[in-house]
């Protein structure tokens, strides 16, 4: 007996697994990207509450109604789009599932998907246990721009839909409203969705500003929209995501979500409003600490003489290992976690192509973290070999 052969094209997550070498190695853990601090005191002491309150049973299997309230009026506030939180939200487990679901909603067995590359790597993973076809269209380094006539090609050849991170993981890019409205142009001409996942979307760099693709004309209709409330709330562990999009589309979405989970955990959808509801600041706050973050990970690397492309979103930087003889960016990661200290996670797992050069850190930690694995690379010339 042998597993489905479905499994058989791509491994475990890379980033979890080097989590689970950052443990082996009691090293500081910059590839999997989660912070080392708390969330908002307004979330802990809803959580507090809704511990003894309840819910504690099922919510309805799309979503909480006050939570898909609340979440249709941040949308609106912040992307100027209304959205109808009875036909065009479904709250899910984490934007993984998210993904998944919406794959599963939009594409056929045997149909193709264009996916941005580099790429977080469940998106290749999702497209083919979905059974369809990922086509890659490079993003080209170092600015990570892309060729219009190649993503062109990708839906002359067949593409149904496209994956777009933005801001994007691993690089960091952060894509132009003038690229967007070549992306969106390209959809159309071929009858095509567009898949995003935005749950960076709170975390960018002056002068860098985040586009909602869906709110560019004719591409509401044609866009399903993937987040997450993890990185923006420092809520990883809670696995609370959502899908916003058209409503025929999200009745597909919510049939698949309903049979793939059920539903997300009531008392912790219970307590994220209370992070939904909170004012502008908050994210003014968040930027300013994640802008500061940036520059004293970025100046760390500067000093230590390590080539980078600077992050224009997100909170991970590629760092360029060319200077190093290793032959597998993975062994260098795994050197890099036993005899430096520190964890990152190879690039080559984010890139189609035959690039492994590149390693990502993260720098969504404290800044005592931050400093302290700074100090210990001070040592990772001493792999060179």
């Amino acid at each position: 007996m042998q597993a489905a052969l479905r499994t058989a094209t791509f491994t475990d997550s890379v980033i979890r697994r080097m989590t689970r070498v950052c443990l082996q190695h009691n090293a500081i853990n910059l590839s999997q990207g989660f912070p080392d601090f708390d969330p908002p005191q307004e979330l802990l002491d809803r959580l507090a509450q809704v511990a003894h309150t309840g819910p504690h049973q099922y919510a309805v299997t799309w979503g909480a109604q006050n939570v898909r309230e609340a979440l249709a009026a941040k949308i609106e506030h912040f992307s100027g789009q209304k959205v109808d939180p009875n036909a065009e939200l479904v709250i899910t487990c984490g934007s993984t599932e998210a993904m998944m679901a919406s794959v599963l909603a939009t594409v056929n067995a045997g149909e193709k998907v264009a996916i941005f590359s580099p790429f977080y790597e469940n998106y290749g993973a999702d497209t083919i246990l979905c059974d369809a076809v990922p086509i890659y269209v490079p993003l080209r380094p170092p600015v990570f721009d892309f060729d219009p006539q190649a993503l062109e090609q990708a839906f002359i050849d067949g593409a149904k839909a496209l994956i777009l991170c933005n801001p994007s993981n691993p690089c960091g890019k952060v894509f132009s409203l003038e690229e967007l409205q070549t992306i969106a142009a390209i959809v159309q001409k071929y009858n095509a969705f567009v898949i995003t996942d935005e749950v960076y979307e709170h975390i960018l760099y002056a002068p860098h500003k985040h586009t909602y693709l869906s709110t560019l004309p004719g591409m509401q209709e044609r866009t399903l929209v993937c987040n997450s409330f993890s990185k923006t709330y420092s809520i990883t562990g809670w696995r609370l995501g959502y899908v916003q999009g058209p409503a025929h589309i999200i009745d597909a979405v919510r049939k698949v979500h309903d049979f793939l989970t059920v539903g997300a955990a009531a008392p912790l959808q219970e307590a994220l409003i209370a992070g939904l509801t909170l004012p502008d600041s908050y994210y003014a706050d968040l930027q300013q600490k994640y802008t500061q973050k940036r520059e004293l990970f970025c100046s760390g690397l500067d000093n230590i003489g390590l080539e980078y492309y600077k992050p224009q979103g997100a909170y991970y930087v590629l760092v360029d290992i060319s200077k190093f003889s290793y032959d597998s960016d993975l062994k260098f990661c795994e050197d890099l976690a036993a005899k430096v200290g520190v964890g990152a996670v190879p690039g080559s797992s984010f890139f189609k192509e035959n690039i492994n050069n590149y390693i990502r850190f993260h720098f969504a930690k404290k800044n005592d973290t931050l400093c302290a694995a700074l100090d210990k690379l001070q040592n990772i010339f001493t792999l060179q070999r």
